[in-house]
């Protein structure tokens, strides 16, 4: 069994595998400490045997968390810039990669070795992430997810108001919620399409994967894509864990 533990700037997520299989996921809000999520490991069912554990964070580090796990745990990683992987990293400033991408494509890896791969992480931003069929990560794109959108036009702007996503199946918006609406959601689907054709008349055979929070969202209207799976990041997370170990 290994535990898999992802901390962002709001929460924290965590996930148990069974080999290669998550058999418990649970996302904590972490507040202003993260005493409750210490807490919430420390009680992780007894018949549940886990001897190895990684770590990773978008934001800071919890020393809290990090001398928990390395008491318990006889297998503890923190991935950092030092942690061997199971891909070759061509990125030219892997000391600014976010953790996260790296994961995202280590996990999309592990589905289709030795294969072109574009992997569309859609959340808080878009990451757009490839690797290449001798399983070499080149890099990628960073652009504003969906909620950044609509909160950059209402917040820089004076008079558009603040919207969620709406999912309207309209090309052209005949008042300015709808105008708003579209204007973001069709634009991220046009973003992505174009990059879905660039990569394909540039590489032989690509692999198109959504992932992130929002990528059912864009599945449906989304033709040229393999498959959508939201857990990308835990998947190579638990990769890299069992590369270690």
């Amino acid at each position: 069994m290994n535990l898999i533990i992802d901390q962002g700037n709001t929460a924290i997520k965590f996930f148990l595998f069974r080999k290669n299989n998550i058999i418990i996921s649970k996302k904590h809000k972490i507040g202003k400490n993260y005493s409750n999520f210490v807490f919430f490991i420390k009680n992780i069912p007894k018949e549940v045997e886990t001897k190895n554990a990684i770590y990773t964070s978008t934001s800071n580090y919890d020393t809290s968390i990090i001398s928990h796990l390395t008491s318990s745990f006889s297998n503890f990683i923190i991935l950092d810039k030092n942690t061997k992987i199971p891909i070759k990293n061509l990125y030219k400033t892997p000391n600014t990669l976010g953790f996260d991408r790296l994961a995202g494509i280590v996990g999309a890896n592990s589905f289709f070795p030795n294969q072109n791969i574009l992997s569309i992480d859609i959340g808080t931003a878009i990451t757009y992430d490839f690797i290449n069929e001798n399983n070499e990560y080149i890099g990628g794109n960073i652009s504003l997810g969906i909620d950044l959108r609509y909160k950059a036009l209402n917040l820089f702007t004076k008079k558009l108001p603040l919207l969620q996503k709406n999912g309207m199946n309209k090309s052209i918006g005949q008042n300015t919620t709808e105008a708003i609406i579209l204007g973001v959601e069709n634009g991220i689907f046009f973003e992505i399409n174009g990059y879905i054709t660039d990569f394909n008349a540039n590489y032989k055979n690509i692999k198109i994967i959504l992932t992130g929070g929002d990528c059912f969202f864009f599945e449906n209207k989304l033709k040229n894509i393999i498959f959508a799976n939201p857990n990308l990041v835990p998947i190579g997370l638990n990769r890299i864990l069992n590369y270690n170990v």
